[in-house]
């Protein structure tokens, strides 16, 4: 699978109505927002936006995750590049109705039905990092968890 990306954008972002509470944020504050959409052989499968407190990683060398340095780099390791350790995330997967927009962008009818993930990364000291809506297709794909588990001792 392929990211595709507009062009970099420094700007910070307003978000959607319940980023702040997902990022743990104020009303007011701004976040620095990535979009991407994903492609295989040349089709797009998925879709998605992510937010960051702009007070935690805008004007620092990672806040744009697919430029600069760390260009490429994923959430964990560009956040500890600025001193910040991600110790989990947290995903809320939901079936529902693609909106007008979303289904254009996919190729898929409109209102098809999409599987939208929520996705939140958390620090060592419980603050939210990055949140992201992401959406695939229902009929495109299958969505398979892994989970490790390891034993205390």
């Amino acid at each position: 699978m392929i990211a595709s990306t507009p062009p970099a954008d420094h700007t910070p972002h307003p978000r959607t109505p319940r980023t702040p509470e997902r990022l743990g944020i104020g009303e007011g504050e701004l976040c620095a927002r990535t979009v991407y959409e994903f492609l295989a052989d040349g089709r797009p499968v998925q879709l998605s936006t992510s937010w960051e407190p702009y007070d935690l990683s805008g004007w620092t060398v990672v806040v744009l995750p697919e430029g600069g340095p760390h260009a490429g780099a994923d959430v964990v390791n560009r956040m500890a590049q600025i001193g910040v350790t991600v110790s989990h995330a947290v995903e809320q997967p939901e079936p529902r109705q693609a909106t007008a927009e979303e289904a254009s962008l996919l190729g898929i009818q409109k209102a098809g039905l999409v599987t939208h993930i929520r996705r939140t990364y958390q620090s060592d000291r419980g603050r939210p990092v990055e949140t992201a809506d992401i959406v695939v297709p229902a009929a495109l794909c299958e969505i398979v968890y892994e989970i490790l588990i390891s034993r205390g001792r």
